[in-house]
């Protein structure tokens, strides 16, 4: 790896200052157009140019641009992506990995580092010191991810952690050994691993052909204090790994290969099902881990839906299911993981001598099921539903999203083994779900019409003042003479943030994609690491009656948080008012007009963001805001009954249409 420039400084892009700033980028570049003083570029290019991070910092912070101080962990992104691309920085925060964990004799191979890269390792030892280690290196590893997302595809956390239980589940007894093939990152073996954690001396090996990837997987590993053997090849090509016979394989292998070594391989053993096609890589994939588990193992493989389906694999398919190998098929719902248009499959195959109920039946399960289908794709993933879901039906549970399909009805000219086209709509509506949903319709109906009594009897203003509005004012006045205070939403901690049903005590997480989908999954945090982000100025946490308001002008939207305390992500703006001046209501009634964010809003794109210190309010006195907030917490009322009973009724809808289709209405 080639050396870097010891004078070289580190720089940042107009998206990093926001990020420091809190603000968002549009506002970095005006205060570039406005301010003769603000620093010149030192790189780049014209439309993406680099800034000196220290010039930036002082200009920040003679302008007052900046509340807080960067931390010592903000300071460490643009210092590692200033040395290098991605392979450079990637083999960097592999080598702070081993480092940290006390492992560096077994460090990612290549050249010495340079002068930088050896400053840069002191520097992160010392903030490691102060921060802890393994917060100082998951800030690095989601840094460098994220500044490469789209080059490089990860397993999402609660995907890789579900697959790992699913092994746990259908192995019938100690796993000695487990195997990724193609680690990557080493997510899998992570949460293989920790599945495992009371295991300490299960063997770990992975494999990937790139090799940074690799050294990540090893780091992390070693971070958690896993032992394990990762090594960079080609595993079709050059299986390291060729003599590990494996309790559990956990797998997301690469698709859609075309040169993965079909003529290389044409007779290699590991095609006992037959020779996988030149398009059909991912069936070698298949077959490569049911090569390499040990008897009674288990493999779990993330797979592309097509696998299930497409002409040319029908005959391994086939094989798979006479041989009693492949245990269960599960569909995903979209977004469960990238491409996030695409419900995914797992495969789960078994080695061994089969079972009679294996060799008879195929488990299938799809986790969308009964999901309305124009929302796939554009809703959170509810975790918890899906996991109990899955491991339920492995358990031998009846659920409504899976069947046992007869080996013998699959085995025909097309072997498609999509689980969707082989499960039943019927017995997921019953008589009870149906009279839950009509007794929750009526709750809402009539909490609407009592609401809508109330705000009917409203009327405009007449008489000869009713076209002389009250003088406005601005956020930004409101602020200076101190009746509120603007708190702006930052950057979360993606490693801490969880999902699914909170416990006591956590936090929840509003962002704008949560904001914008409120029947997904909601996200939470622990409340002791709320507390020491607040207290440390790393995130912004709300307080009772704070308004909450949506910086982007295609989402906009401003309610009071009466369920205090959330954390805040970016585009989002807390303006908490002293109570004595303001009623909060009143302002997020006024905040809200639409006319008022066109008027405050950027204009500059598409996803323009609306200027929170330019929104108007009306100056009237606090006894008539207080009558007017009343009035508001009647309308917010209003449309949450009618968002209320607009879902429930499109459930009752779906509900009656499926009972139709399938023949099991009838009138009393």
């Amino acid at each position: 790896m080639p050396r870097s420039d010891d004078t070289t400084p580190v720089a940042v892009s107009l998206a990093e200052i926001a990020r420091l700033a809190g603000v968002g980028r549009a506002a970095v570049s005006n205060w570039r157009r406005r301010y003769e003083t603000f620093p010149a570029p030192v790189g780049g290019t014209d439309t993406s140019p680099l800034f000196s991070l220290p010039d930036v910092e002082a200009w920040l912070r003679n302008e007052n641009k900046i509340k807080n101080s960067v931390g010592p962990l903000e300071r460490l992104g643009p210092e590692l992506e200033s040395l290098g691309e991605r392979d450079a920085t990637g083999r960097l925060v592999a080598a702070v990995g081993v480092r940290l964990s006390g492992t560096e004799e077994n460090g990612p191979p290549g050249e010495p580092f340079g002068t930088r890269e050896a400053r840069f390792l002191t520097h992160v030892s010392e903030v490691a010191a102060a921060e802890g280690a393994a917060r100082t290196f998951g800030f690095l590893v989601d840094r460098w991810l994220r500044t490469h997302v789209r080059q490089i595809t990860t397993t999402p956390e609660p995907l890789a952690d579900l697959m790992a239980e699913i092994a746990s589940t259908v192995h019938p007894g100690e796993v000695r050994t487990l195997l990724d093939p193609a680690c990557g990152t080493g997510s899998l073996l992570l949460s293989g691993a920790k599945t495992g954690k009371d295991r300490p001396g299960t063997e770990i090996f992975g494999q990937d052909n790139d090799p940074v990837l690799a050294a990540l997987a090893g780091a992390r590993l070693a971070m958690a204090g896993f032992a394990a053997s990762v090594t960079s090849s080609d595993t079709l090509l050059a299986d390291a790994h060729a003599d590990v016979r494996a309790d559990v394989v956990l797998c997301s292998p690469p698709s859609n290969e075309r040169d993965w070594g079909h003529s290389e391989l044409a007779t290699d053993a590991r095609w006992v099902f037959g020779l996988p096609p030149r398009t059909e890589s991912e069936l070698a994939w298949v077959q490569h881990a049911v090569a390499s588990l040990a008897s009674e193992g288990v493999a779990v493989l993330l797979l592309p839906p097509a696998v299930a389906a497409r002409r040319a694999g029908r005959r391994i398919r086939a094989g798979l299911l006479r041989a009693g190998v492949l245990h269960a098929v599960i569909a995903l719902p979209p977004g469960a993981a990238p491409p996030h248009g695409v419900g995914l499959h797992l495969w789960v195959l078994r080695s061994g001598e089969p079972t009679a109920a294996s060799r008879t039946e195929l488990l299938m399960v799809d986790t969308a099921h009964g999901l309305d289908t124009t929302s796939l794709g554009k809703t959170g993933i509810n975790w918890a539903r899906l996991r109990e879901s899955v491991l339920a039906a492995l358990r031998g549970e009846r659920t409504y999203e899976s069947v046992r399909a007869p080996v013998i009805s699959l085995l025909d000219e097309q072997v498609d083994l999509t689980p969707a086209r082989h499960i039943p709509f019927t017995g997921s509506v019953n008589g009870i779900e149906l009279r839950r949903s009509w007794t929750r319709f009526d709750t809402h109906l009539r909490e609407l019409q009592d609401t809508a009594a109330s705000l009917a009897a409203l009327a405009p203003t007449e008489g000869p003042d009713a076209n002389s509005p009250a003088s406005l004012t601005t956020v930004a006045e409101l602020e200076r003479a101190g009746a509120l205070t603007v708190l702006v939403g930052q950057g979360l901690p993606e490693d801490l943030i969880r999902q699914g049903p909170p416990p006591k005590g956590a936090v929840p997480v509003l962002t704008v994609p949560g904001l914008l989908s409120p029947d997904s999954a909601g996200h939470w945090l622990p409340g002791a690491d709320v507390a020491r982000g607040e207290v440390g100025g790393t995130l912004t946490v709300t307080a009772g009656q704070d308004v909450i308001l949506v910086g982007v002008t295609r989402a906009f939207n401003v309610m009071v948080d009466s369920a205090a305390p959330s954390v805040l992500g970016p585009s989002l703006y807390a303006l908490r008012t002293d109570p004595a001046v303001l009623d909060p209501w009143f302002l997020a009634g006024c905040l809200r007009a639409p006319g008022n964010a066109r008027q405050a809003g950027t204009h500059a794109t598409t996803s323009s963001r609306v200027d929170v210190r330019r929104l108007h309010v009306p100056r009237i006195p606090l006894k008539e805001q207080q009558a007017y907030g009343e009035i508001y917490r009647k309308v917010a009322s209003f449309e949450r009954d009618l968002r209320d009973i607009g879902s429930t009724g499109a459930e009752l809808a779906r509900s009656l249409g499926e009972l139709m289709s399938t023949g099991r209405l009838r009138g009393k």
